[in-house]
């Protein structure tokens, strides 16, 4: 599904979609590659500032970023190979390792802690029979625990790849998942499954 962005909302755009490519040669020498480049380009005054929107762009088509991607990255922007590296390796929300298609991030800070946060993490990782980080044999999830995913309010907060479920208790996870099993590429308005 092609969307029409204005160059204001690049650097806001999902990340983690169940839709995952490959690329068989340089990503931004590919159409969506090129027109997402210049719409970064155009928003900021250099161009390292677009690097964040940059690695987003490539997760958001391949679901993470690994260390020739981020060369790509780098000679698109004019930067260095190890400068990229270290701003995609300093921040948590860019994947380095492959993941499944769902990523789903269990928050278990102060608030989701007091709401049975641990309870809910190890029913996900009960339900999709793997250990934290880990991909399930069927591709399709990838668990981890976060340390803060800044909805304390709606505690125990998941997030799904792009999409946040509040007032997770350990007793929704089953269906979660099911939805979650169920969804195909195409699902729901953003790719996602409605869970």
């Amino acid at each position: 599904m092609s969307r029409r962005l204005h160059p204001a909302v690049v650097g806001a755009q999902p990340f983690q979609l169940t839709a995952r490519k490959t690329f068989d040669g340089p990503i931004f020498e590919t159409e969506e590659g090129k027109r997402r480049l210049e719409m970064a380009l155009s928003r900021y005054p250099t161009k390292q500032a677009a690097l964040l929107p940059m690695l987003g762009f490539v997760q958001a088509e391949k679901g993470w970023i690994e260390p020739g991607d981020m060369e790509q990255v780098a000679e698109a922007l004019d930067l260095t190979p190890a400068y990229v590296h270290s701003i995609a390796t300093f921040y948590t929300m860019y994947n380095k390792h492959p993941v499944g298609r769902h990523f789903v991030q269990v928050c278990t800070n102060i608030s989701c802690h007091l709401n049975r946060g641990e309870e809910v993490l190890e029913r996900f990782l009960a339900e999709t029979k793997t250990r934290q980080g880990e991909i399930s044999d069927d591709d399709e999830f990838t668990v981890i625990e976060a340390e803060c995913l800044g909805a304390c309010g709606f505690a125990t907060v998941v997030q799904v790849n792009n999409r946040y479920l509040e007032n997770v208790t350990p007793d929704c996870v089953p269906e979660i998942v099911a939805k979650l099993r169920g969804a195909r590429d195409g699902a729901g308005a953003d790719g996602e499954a409605e869970a």
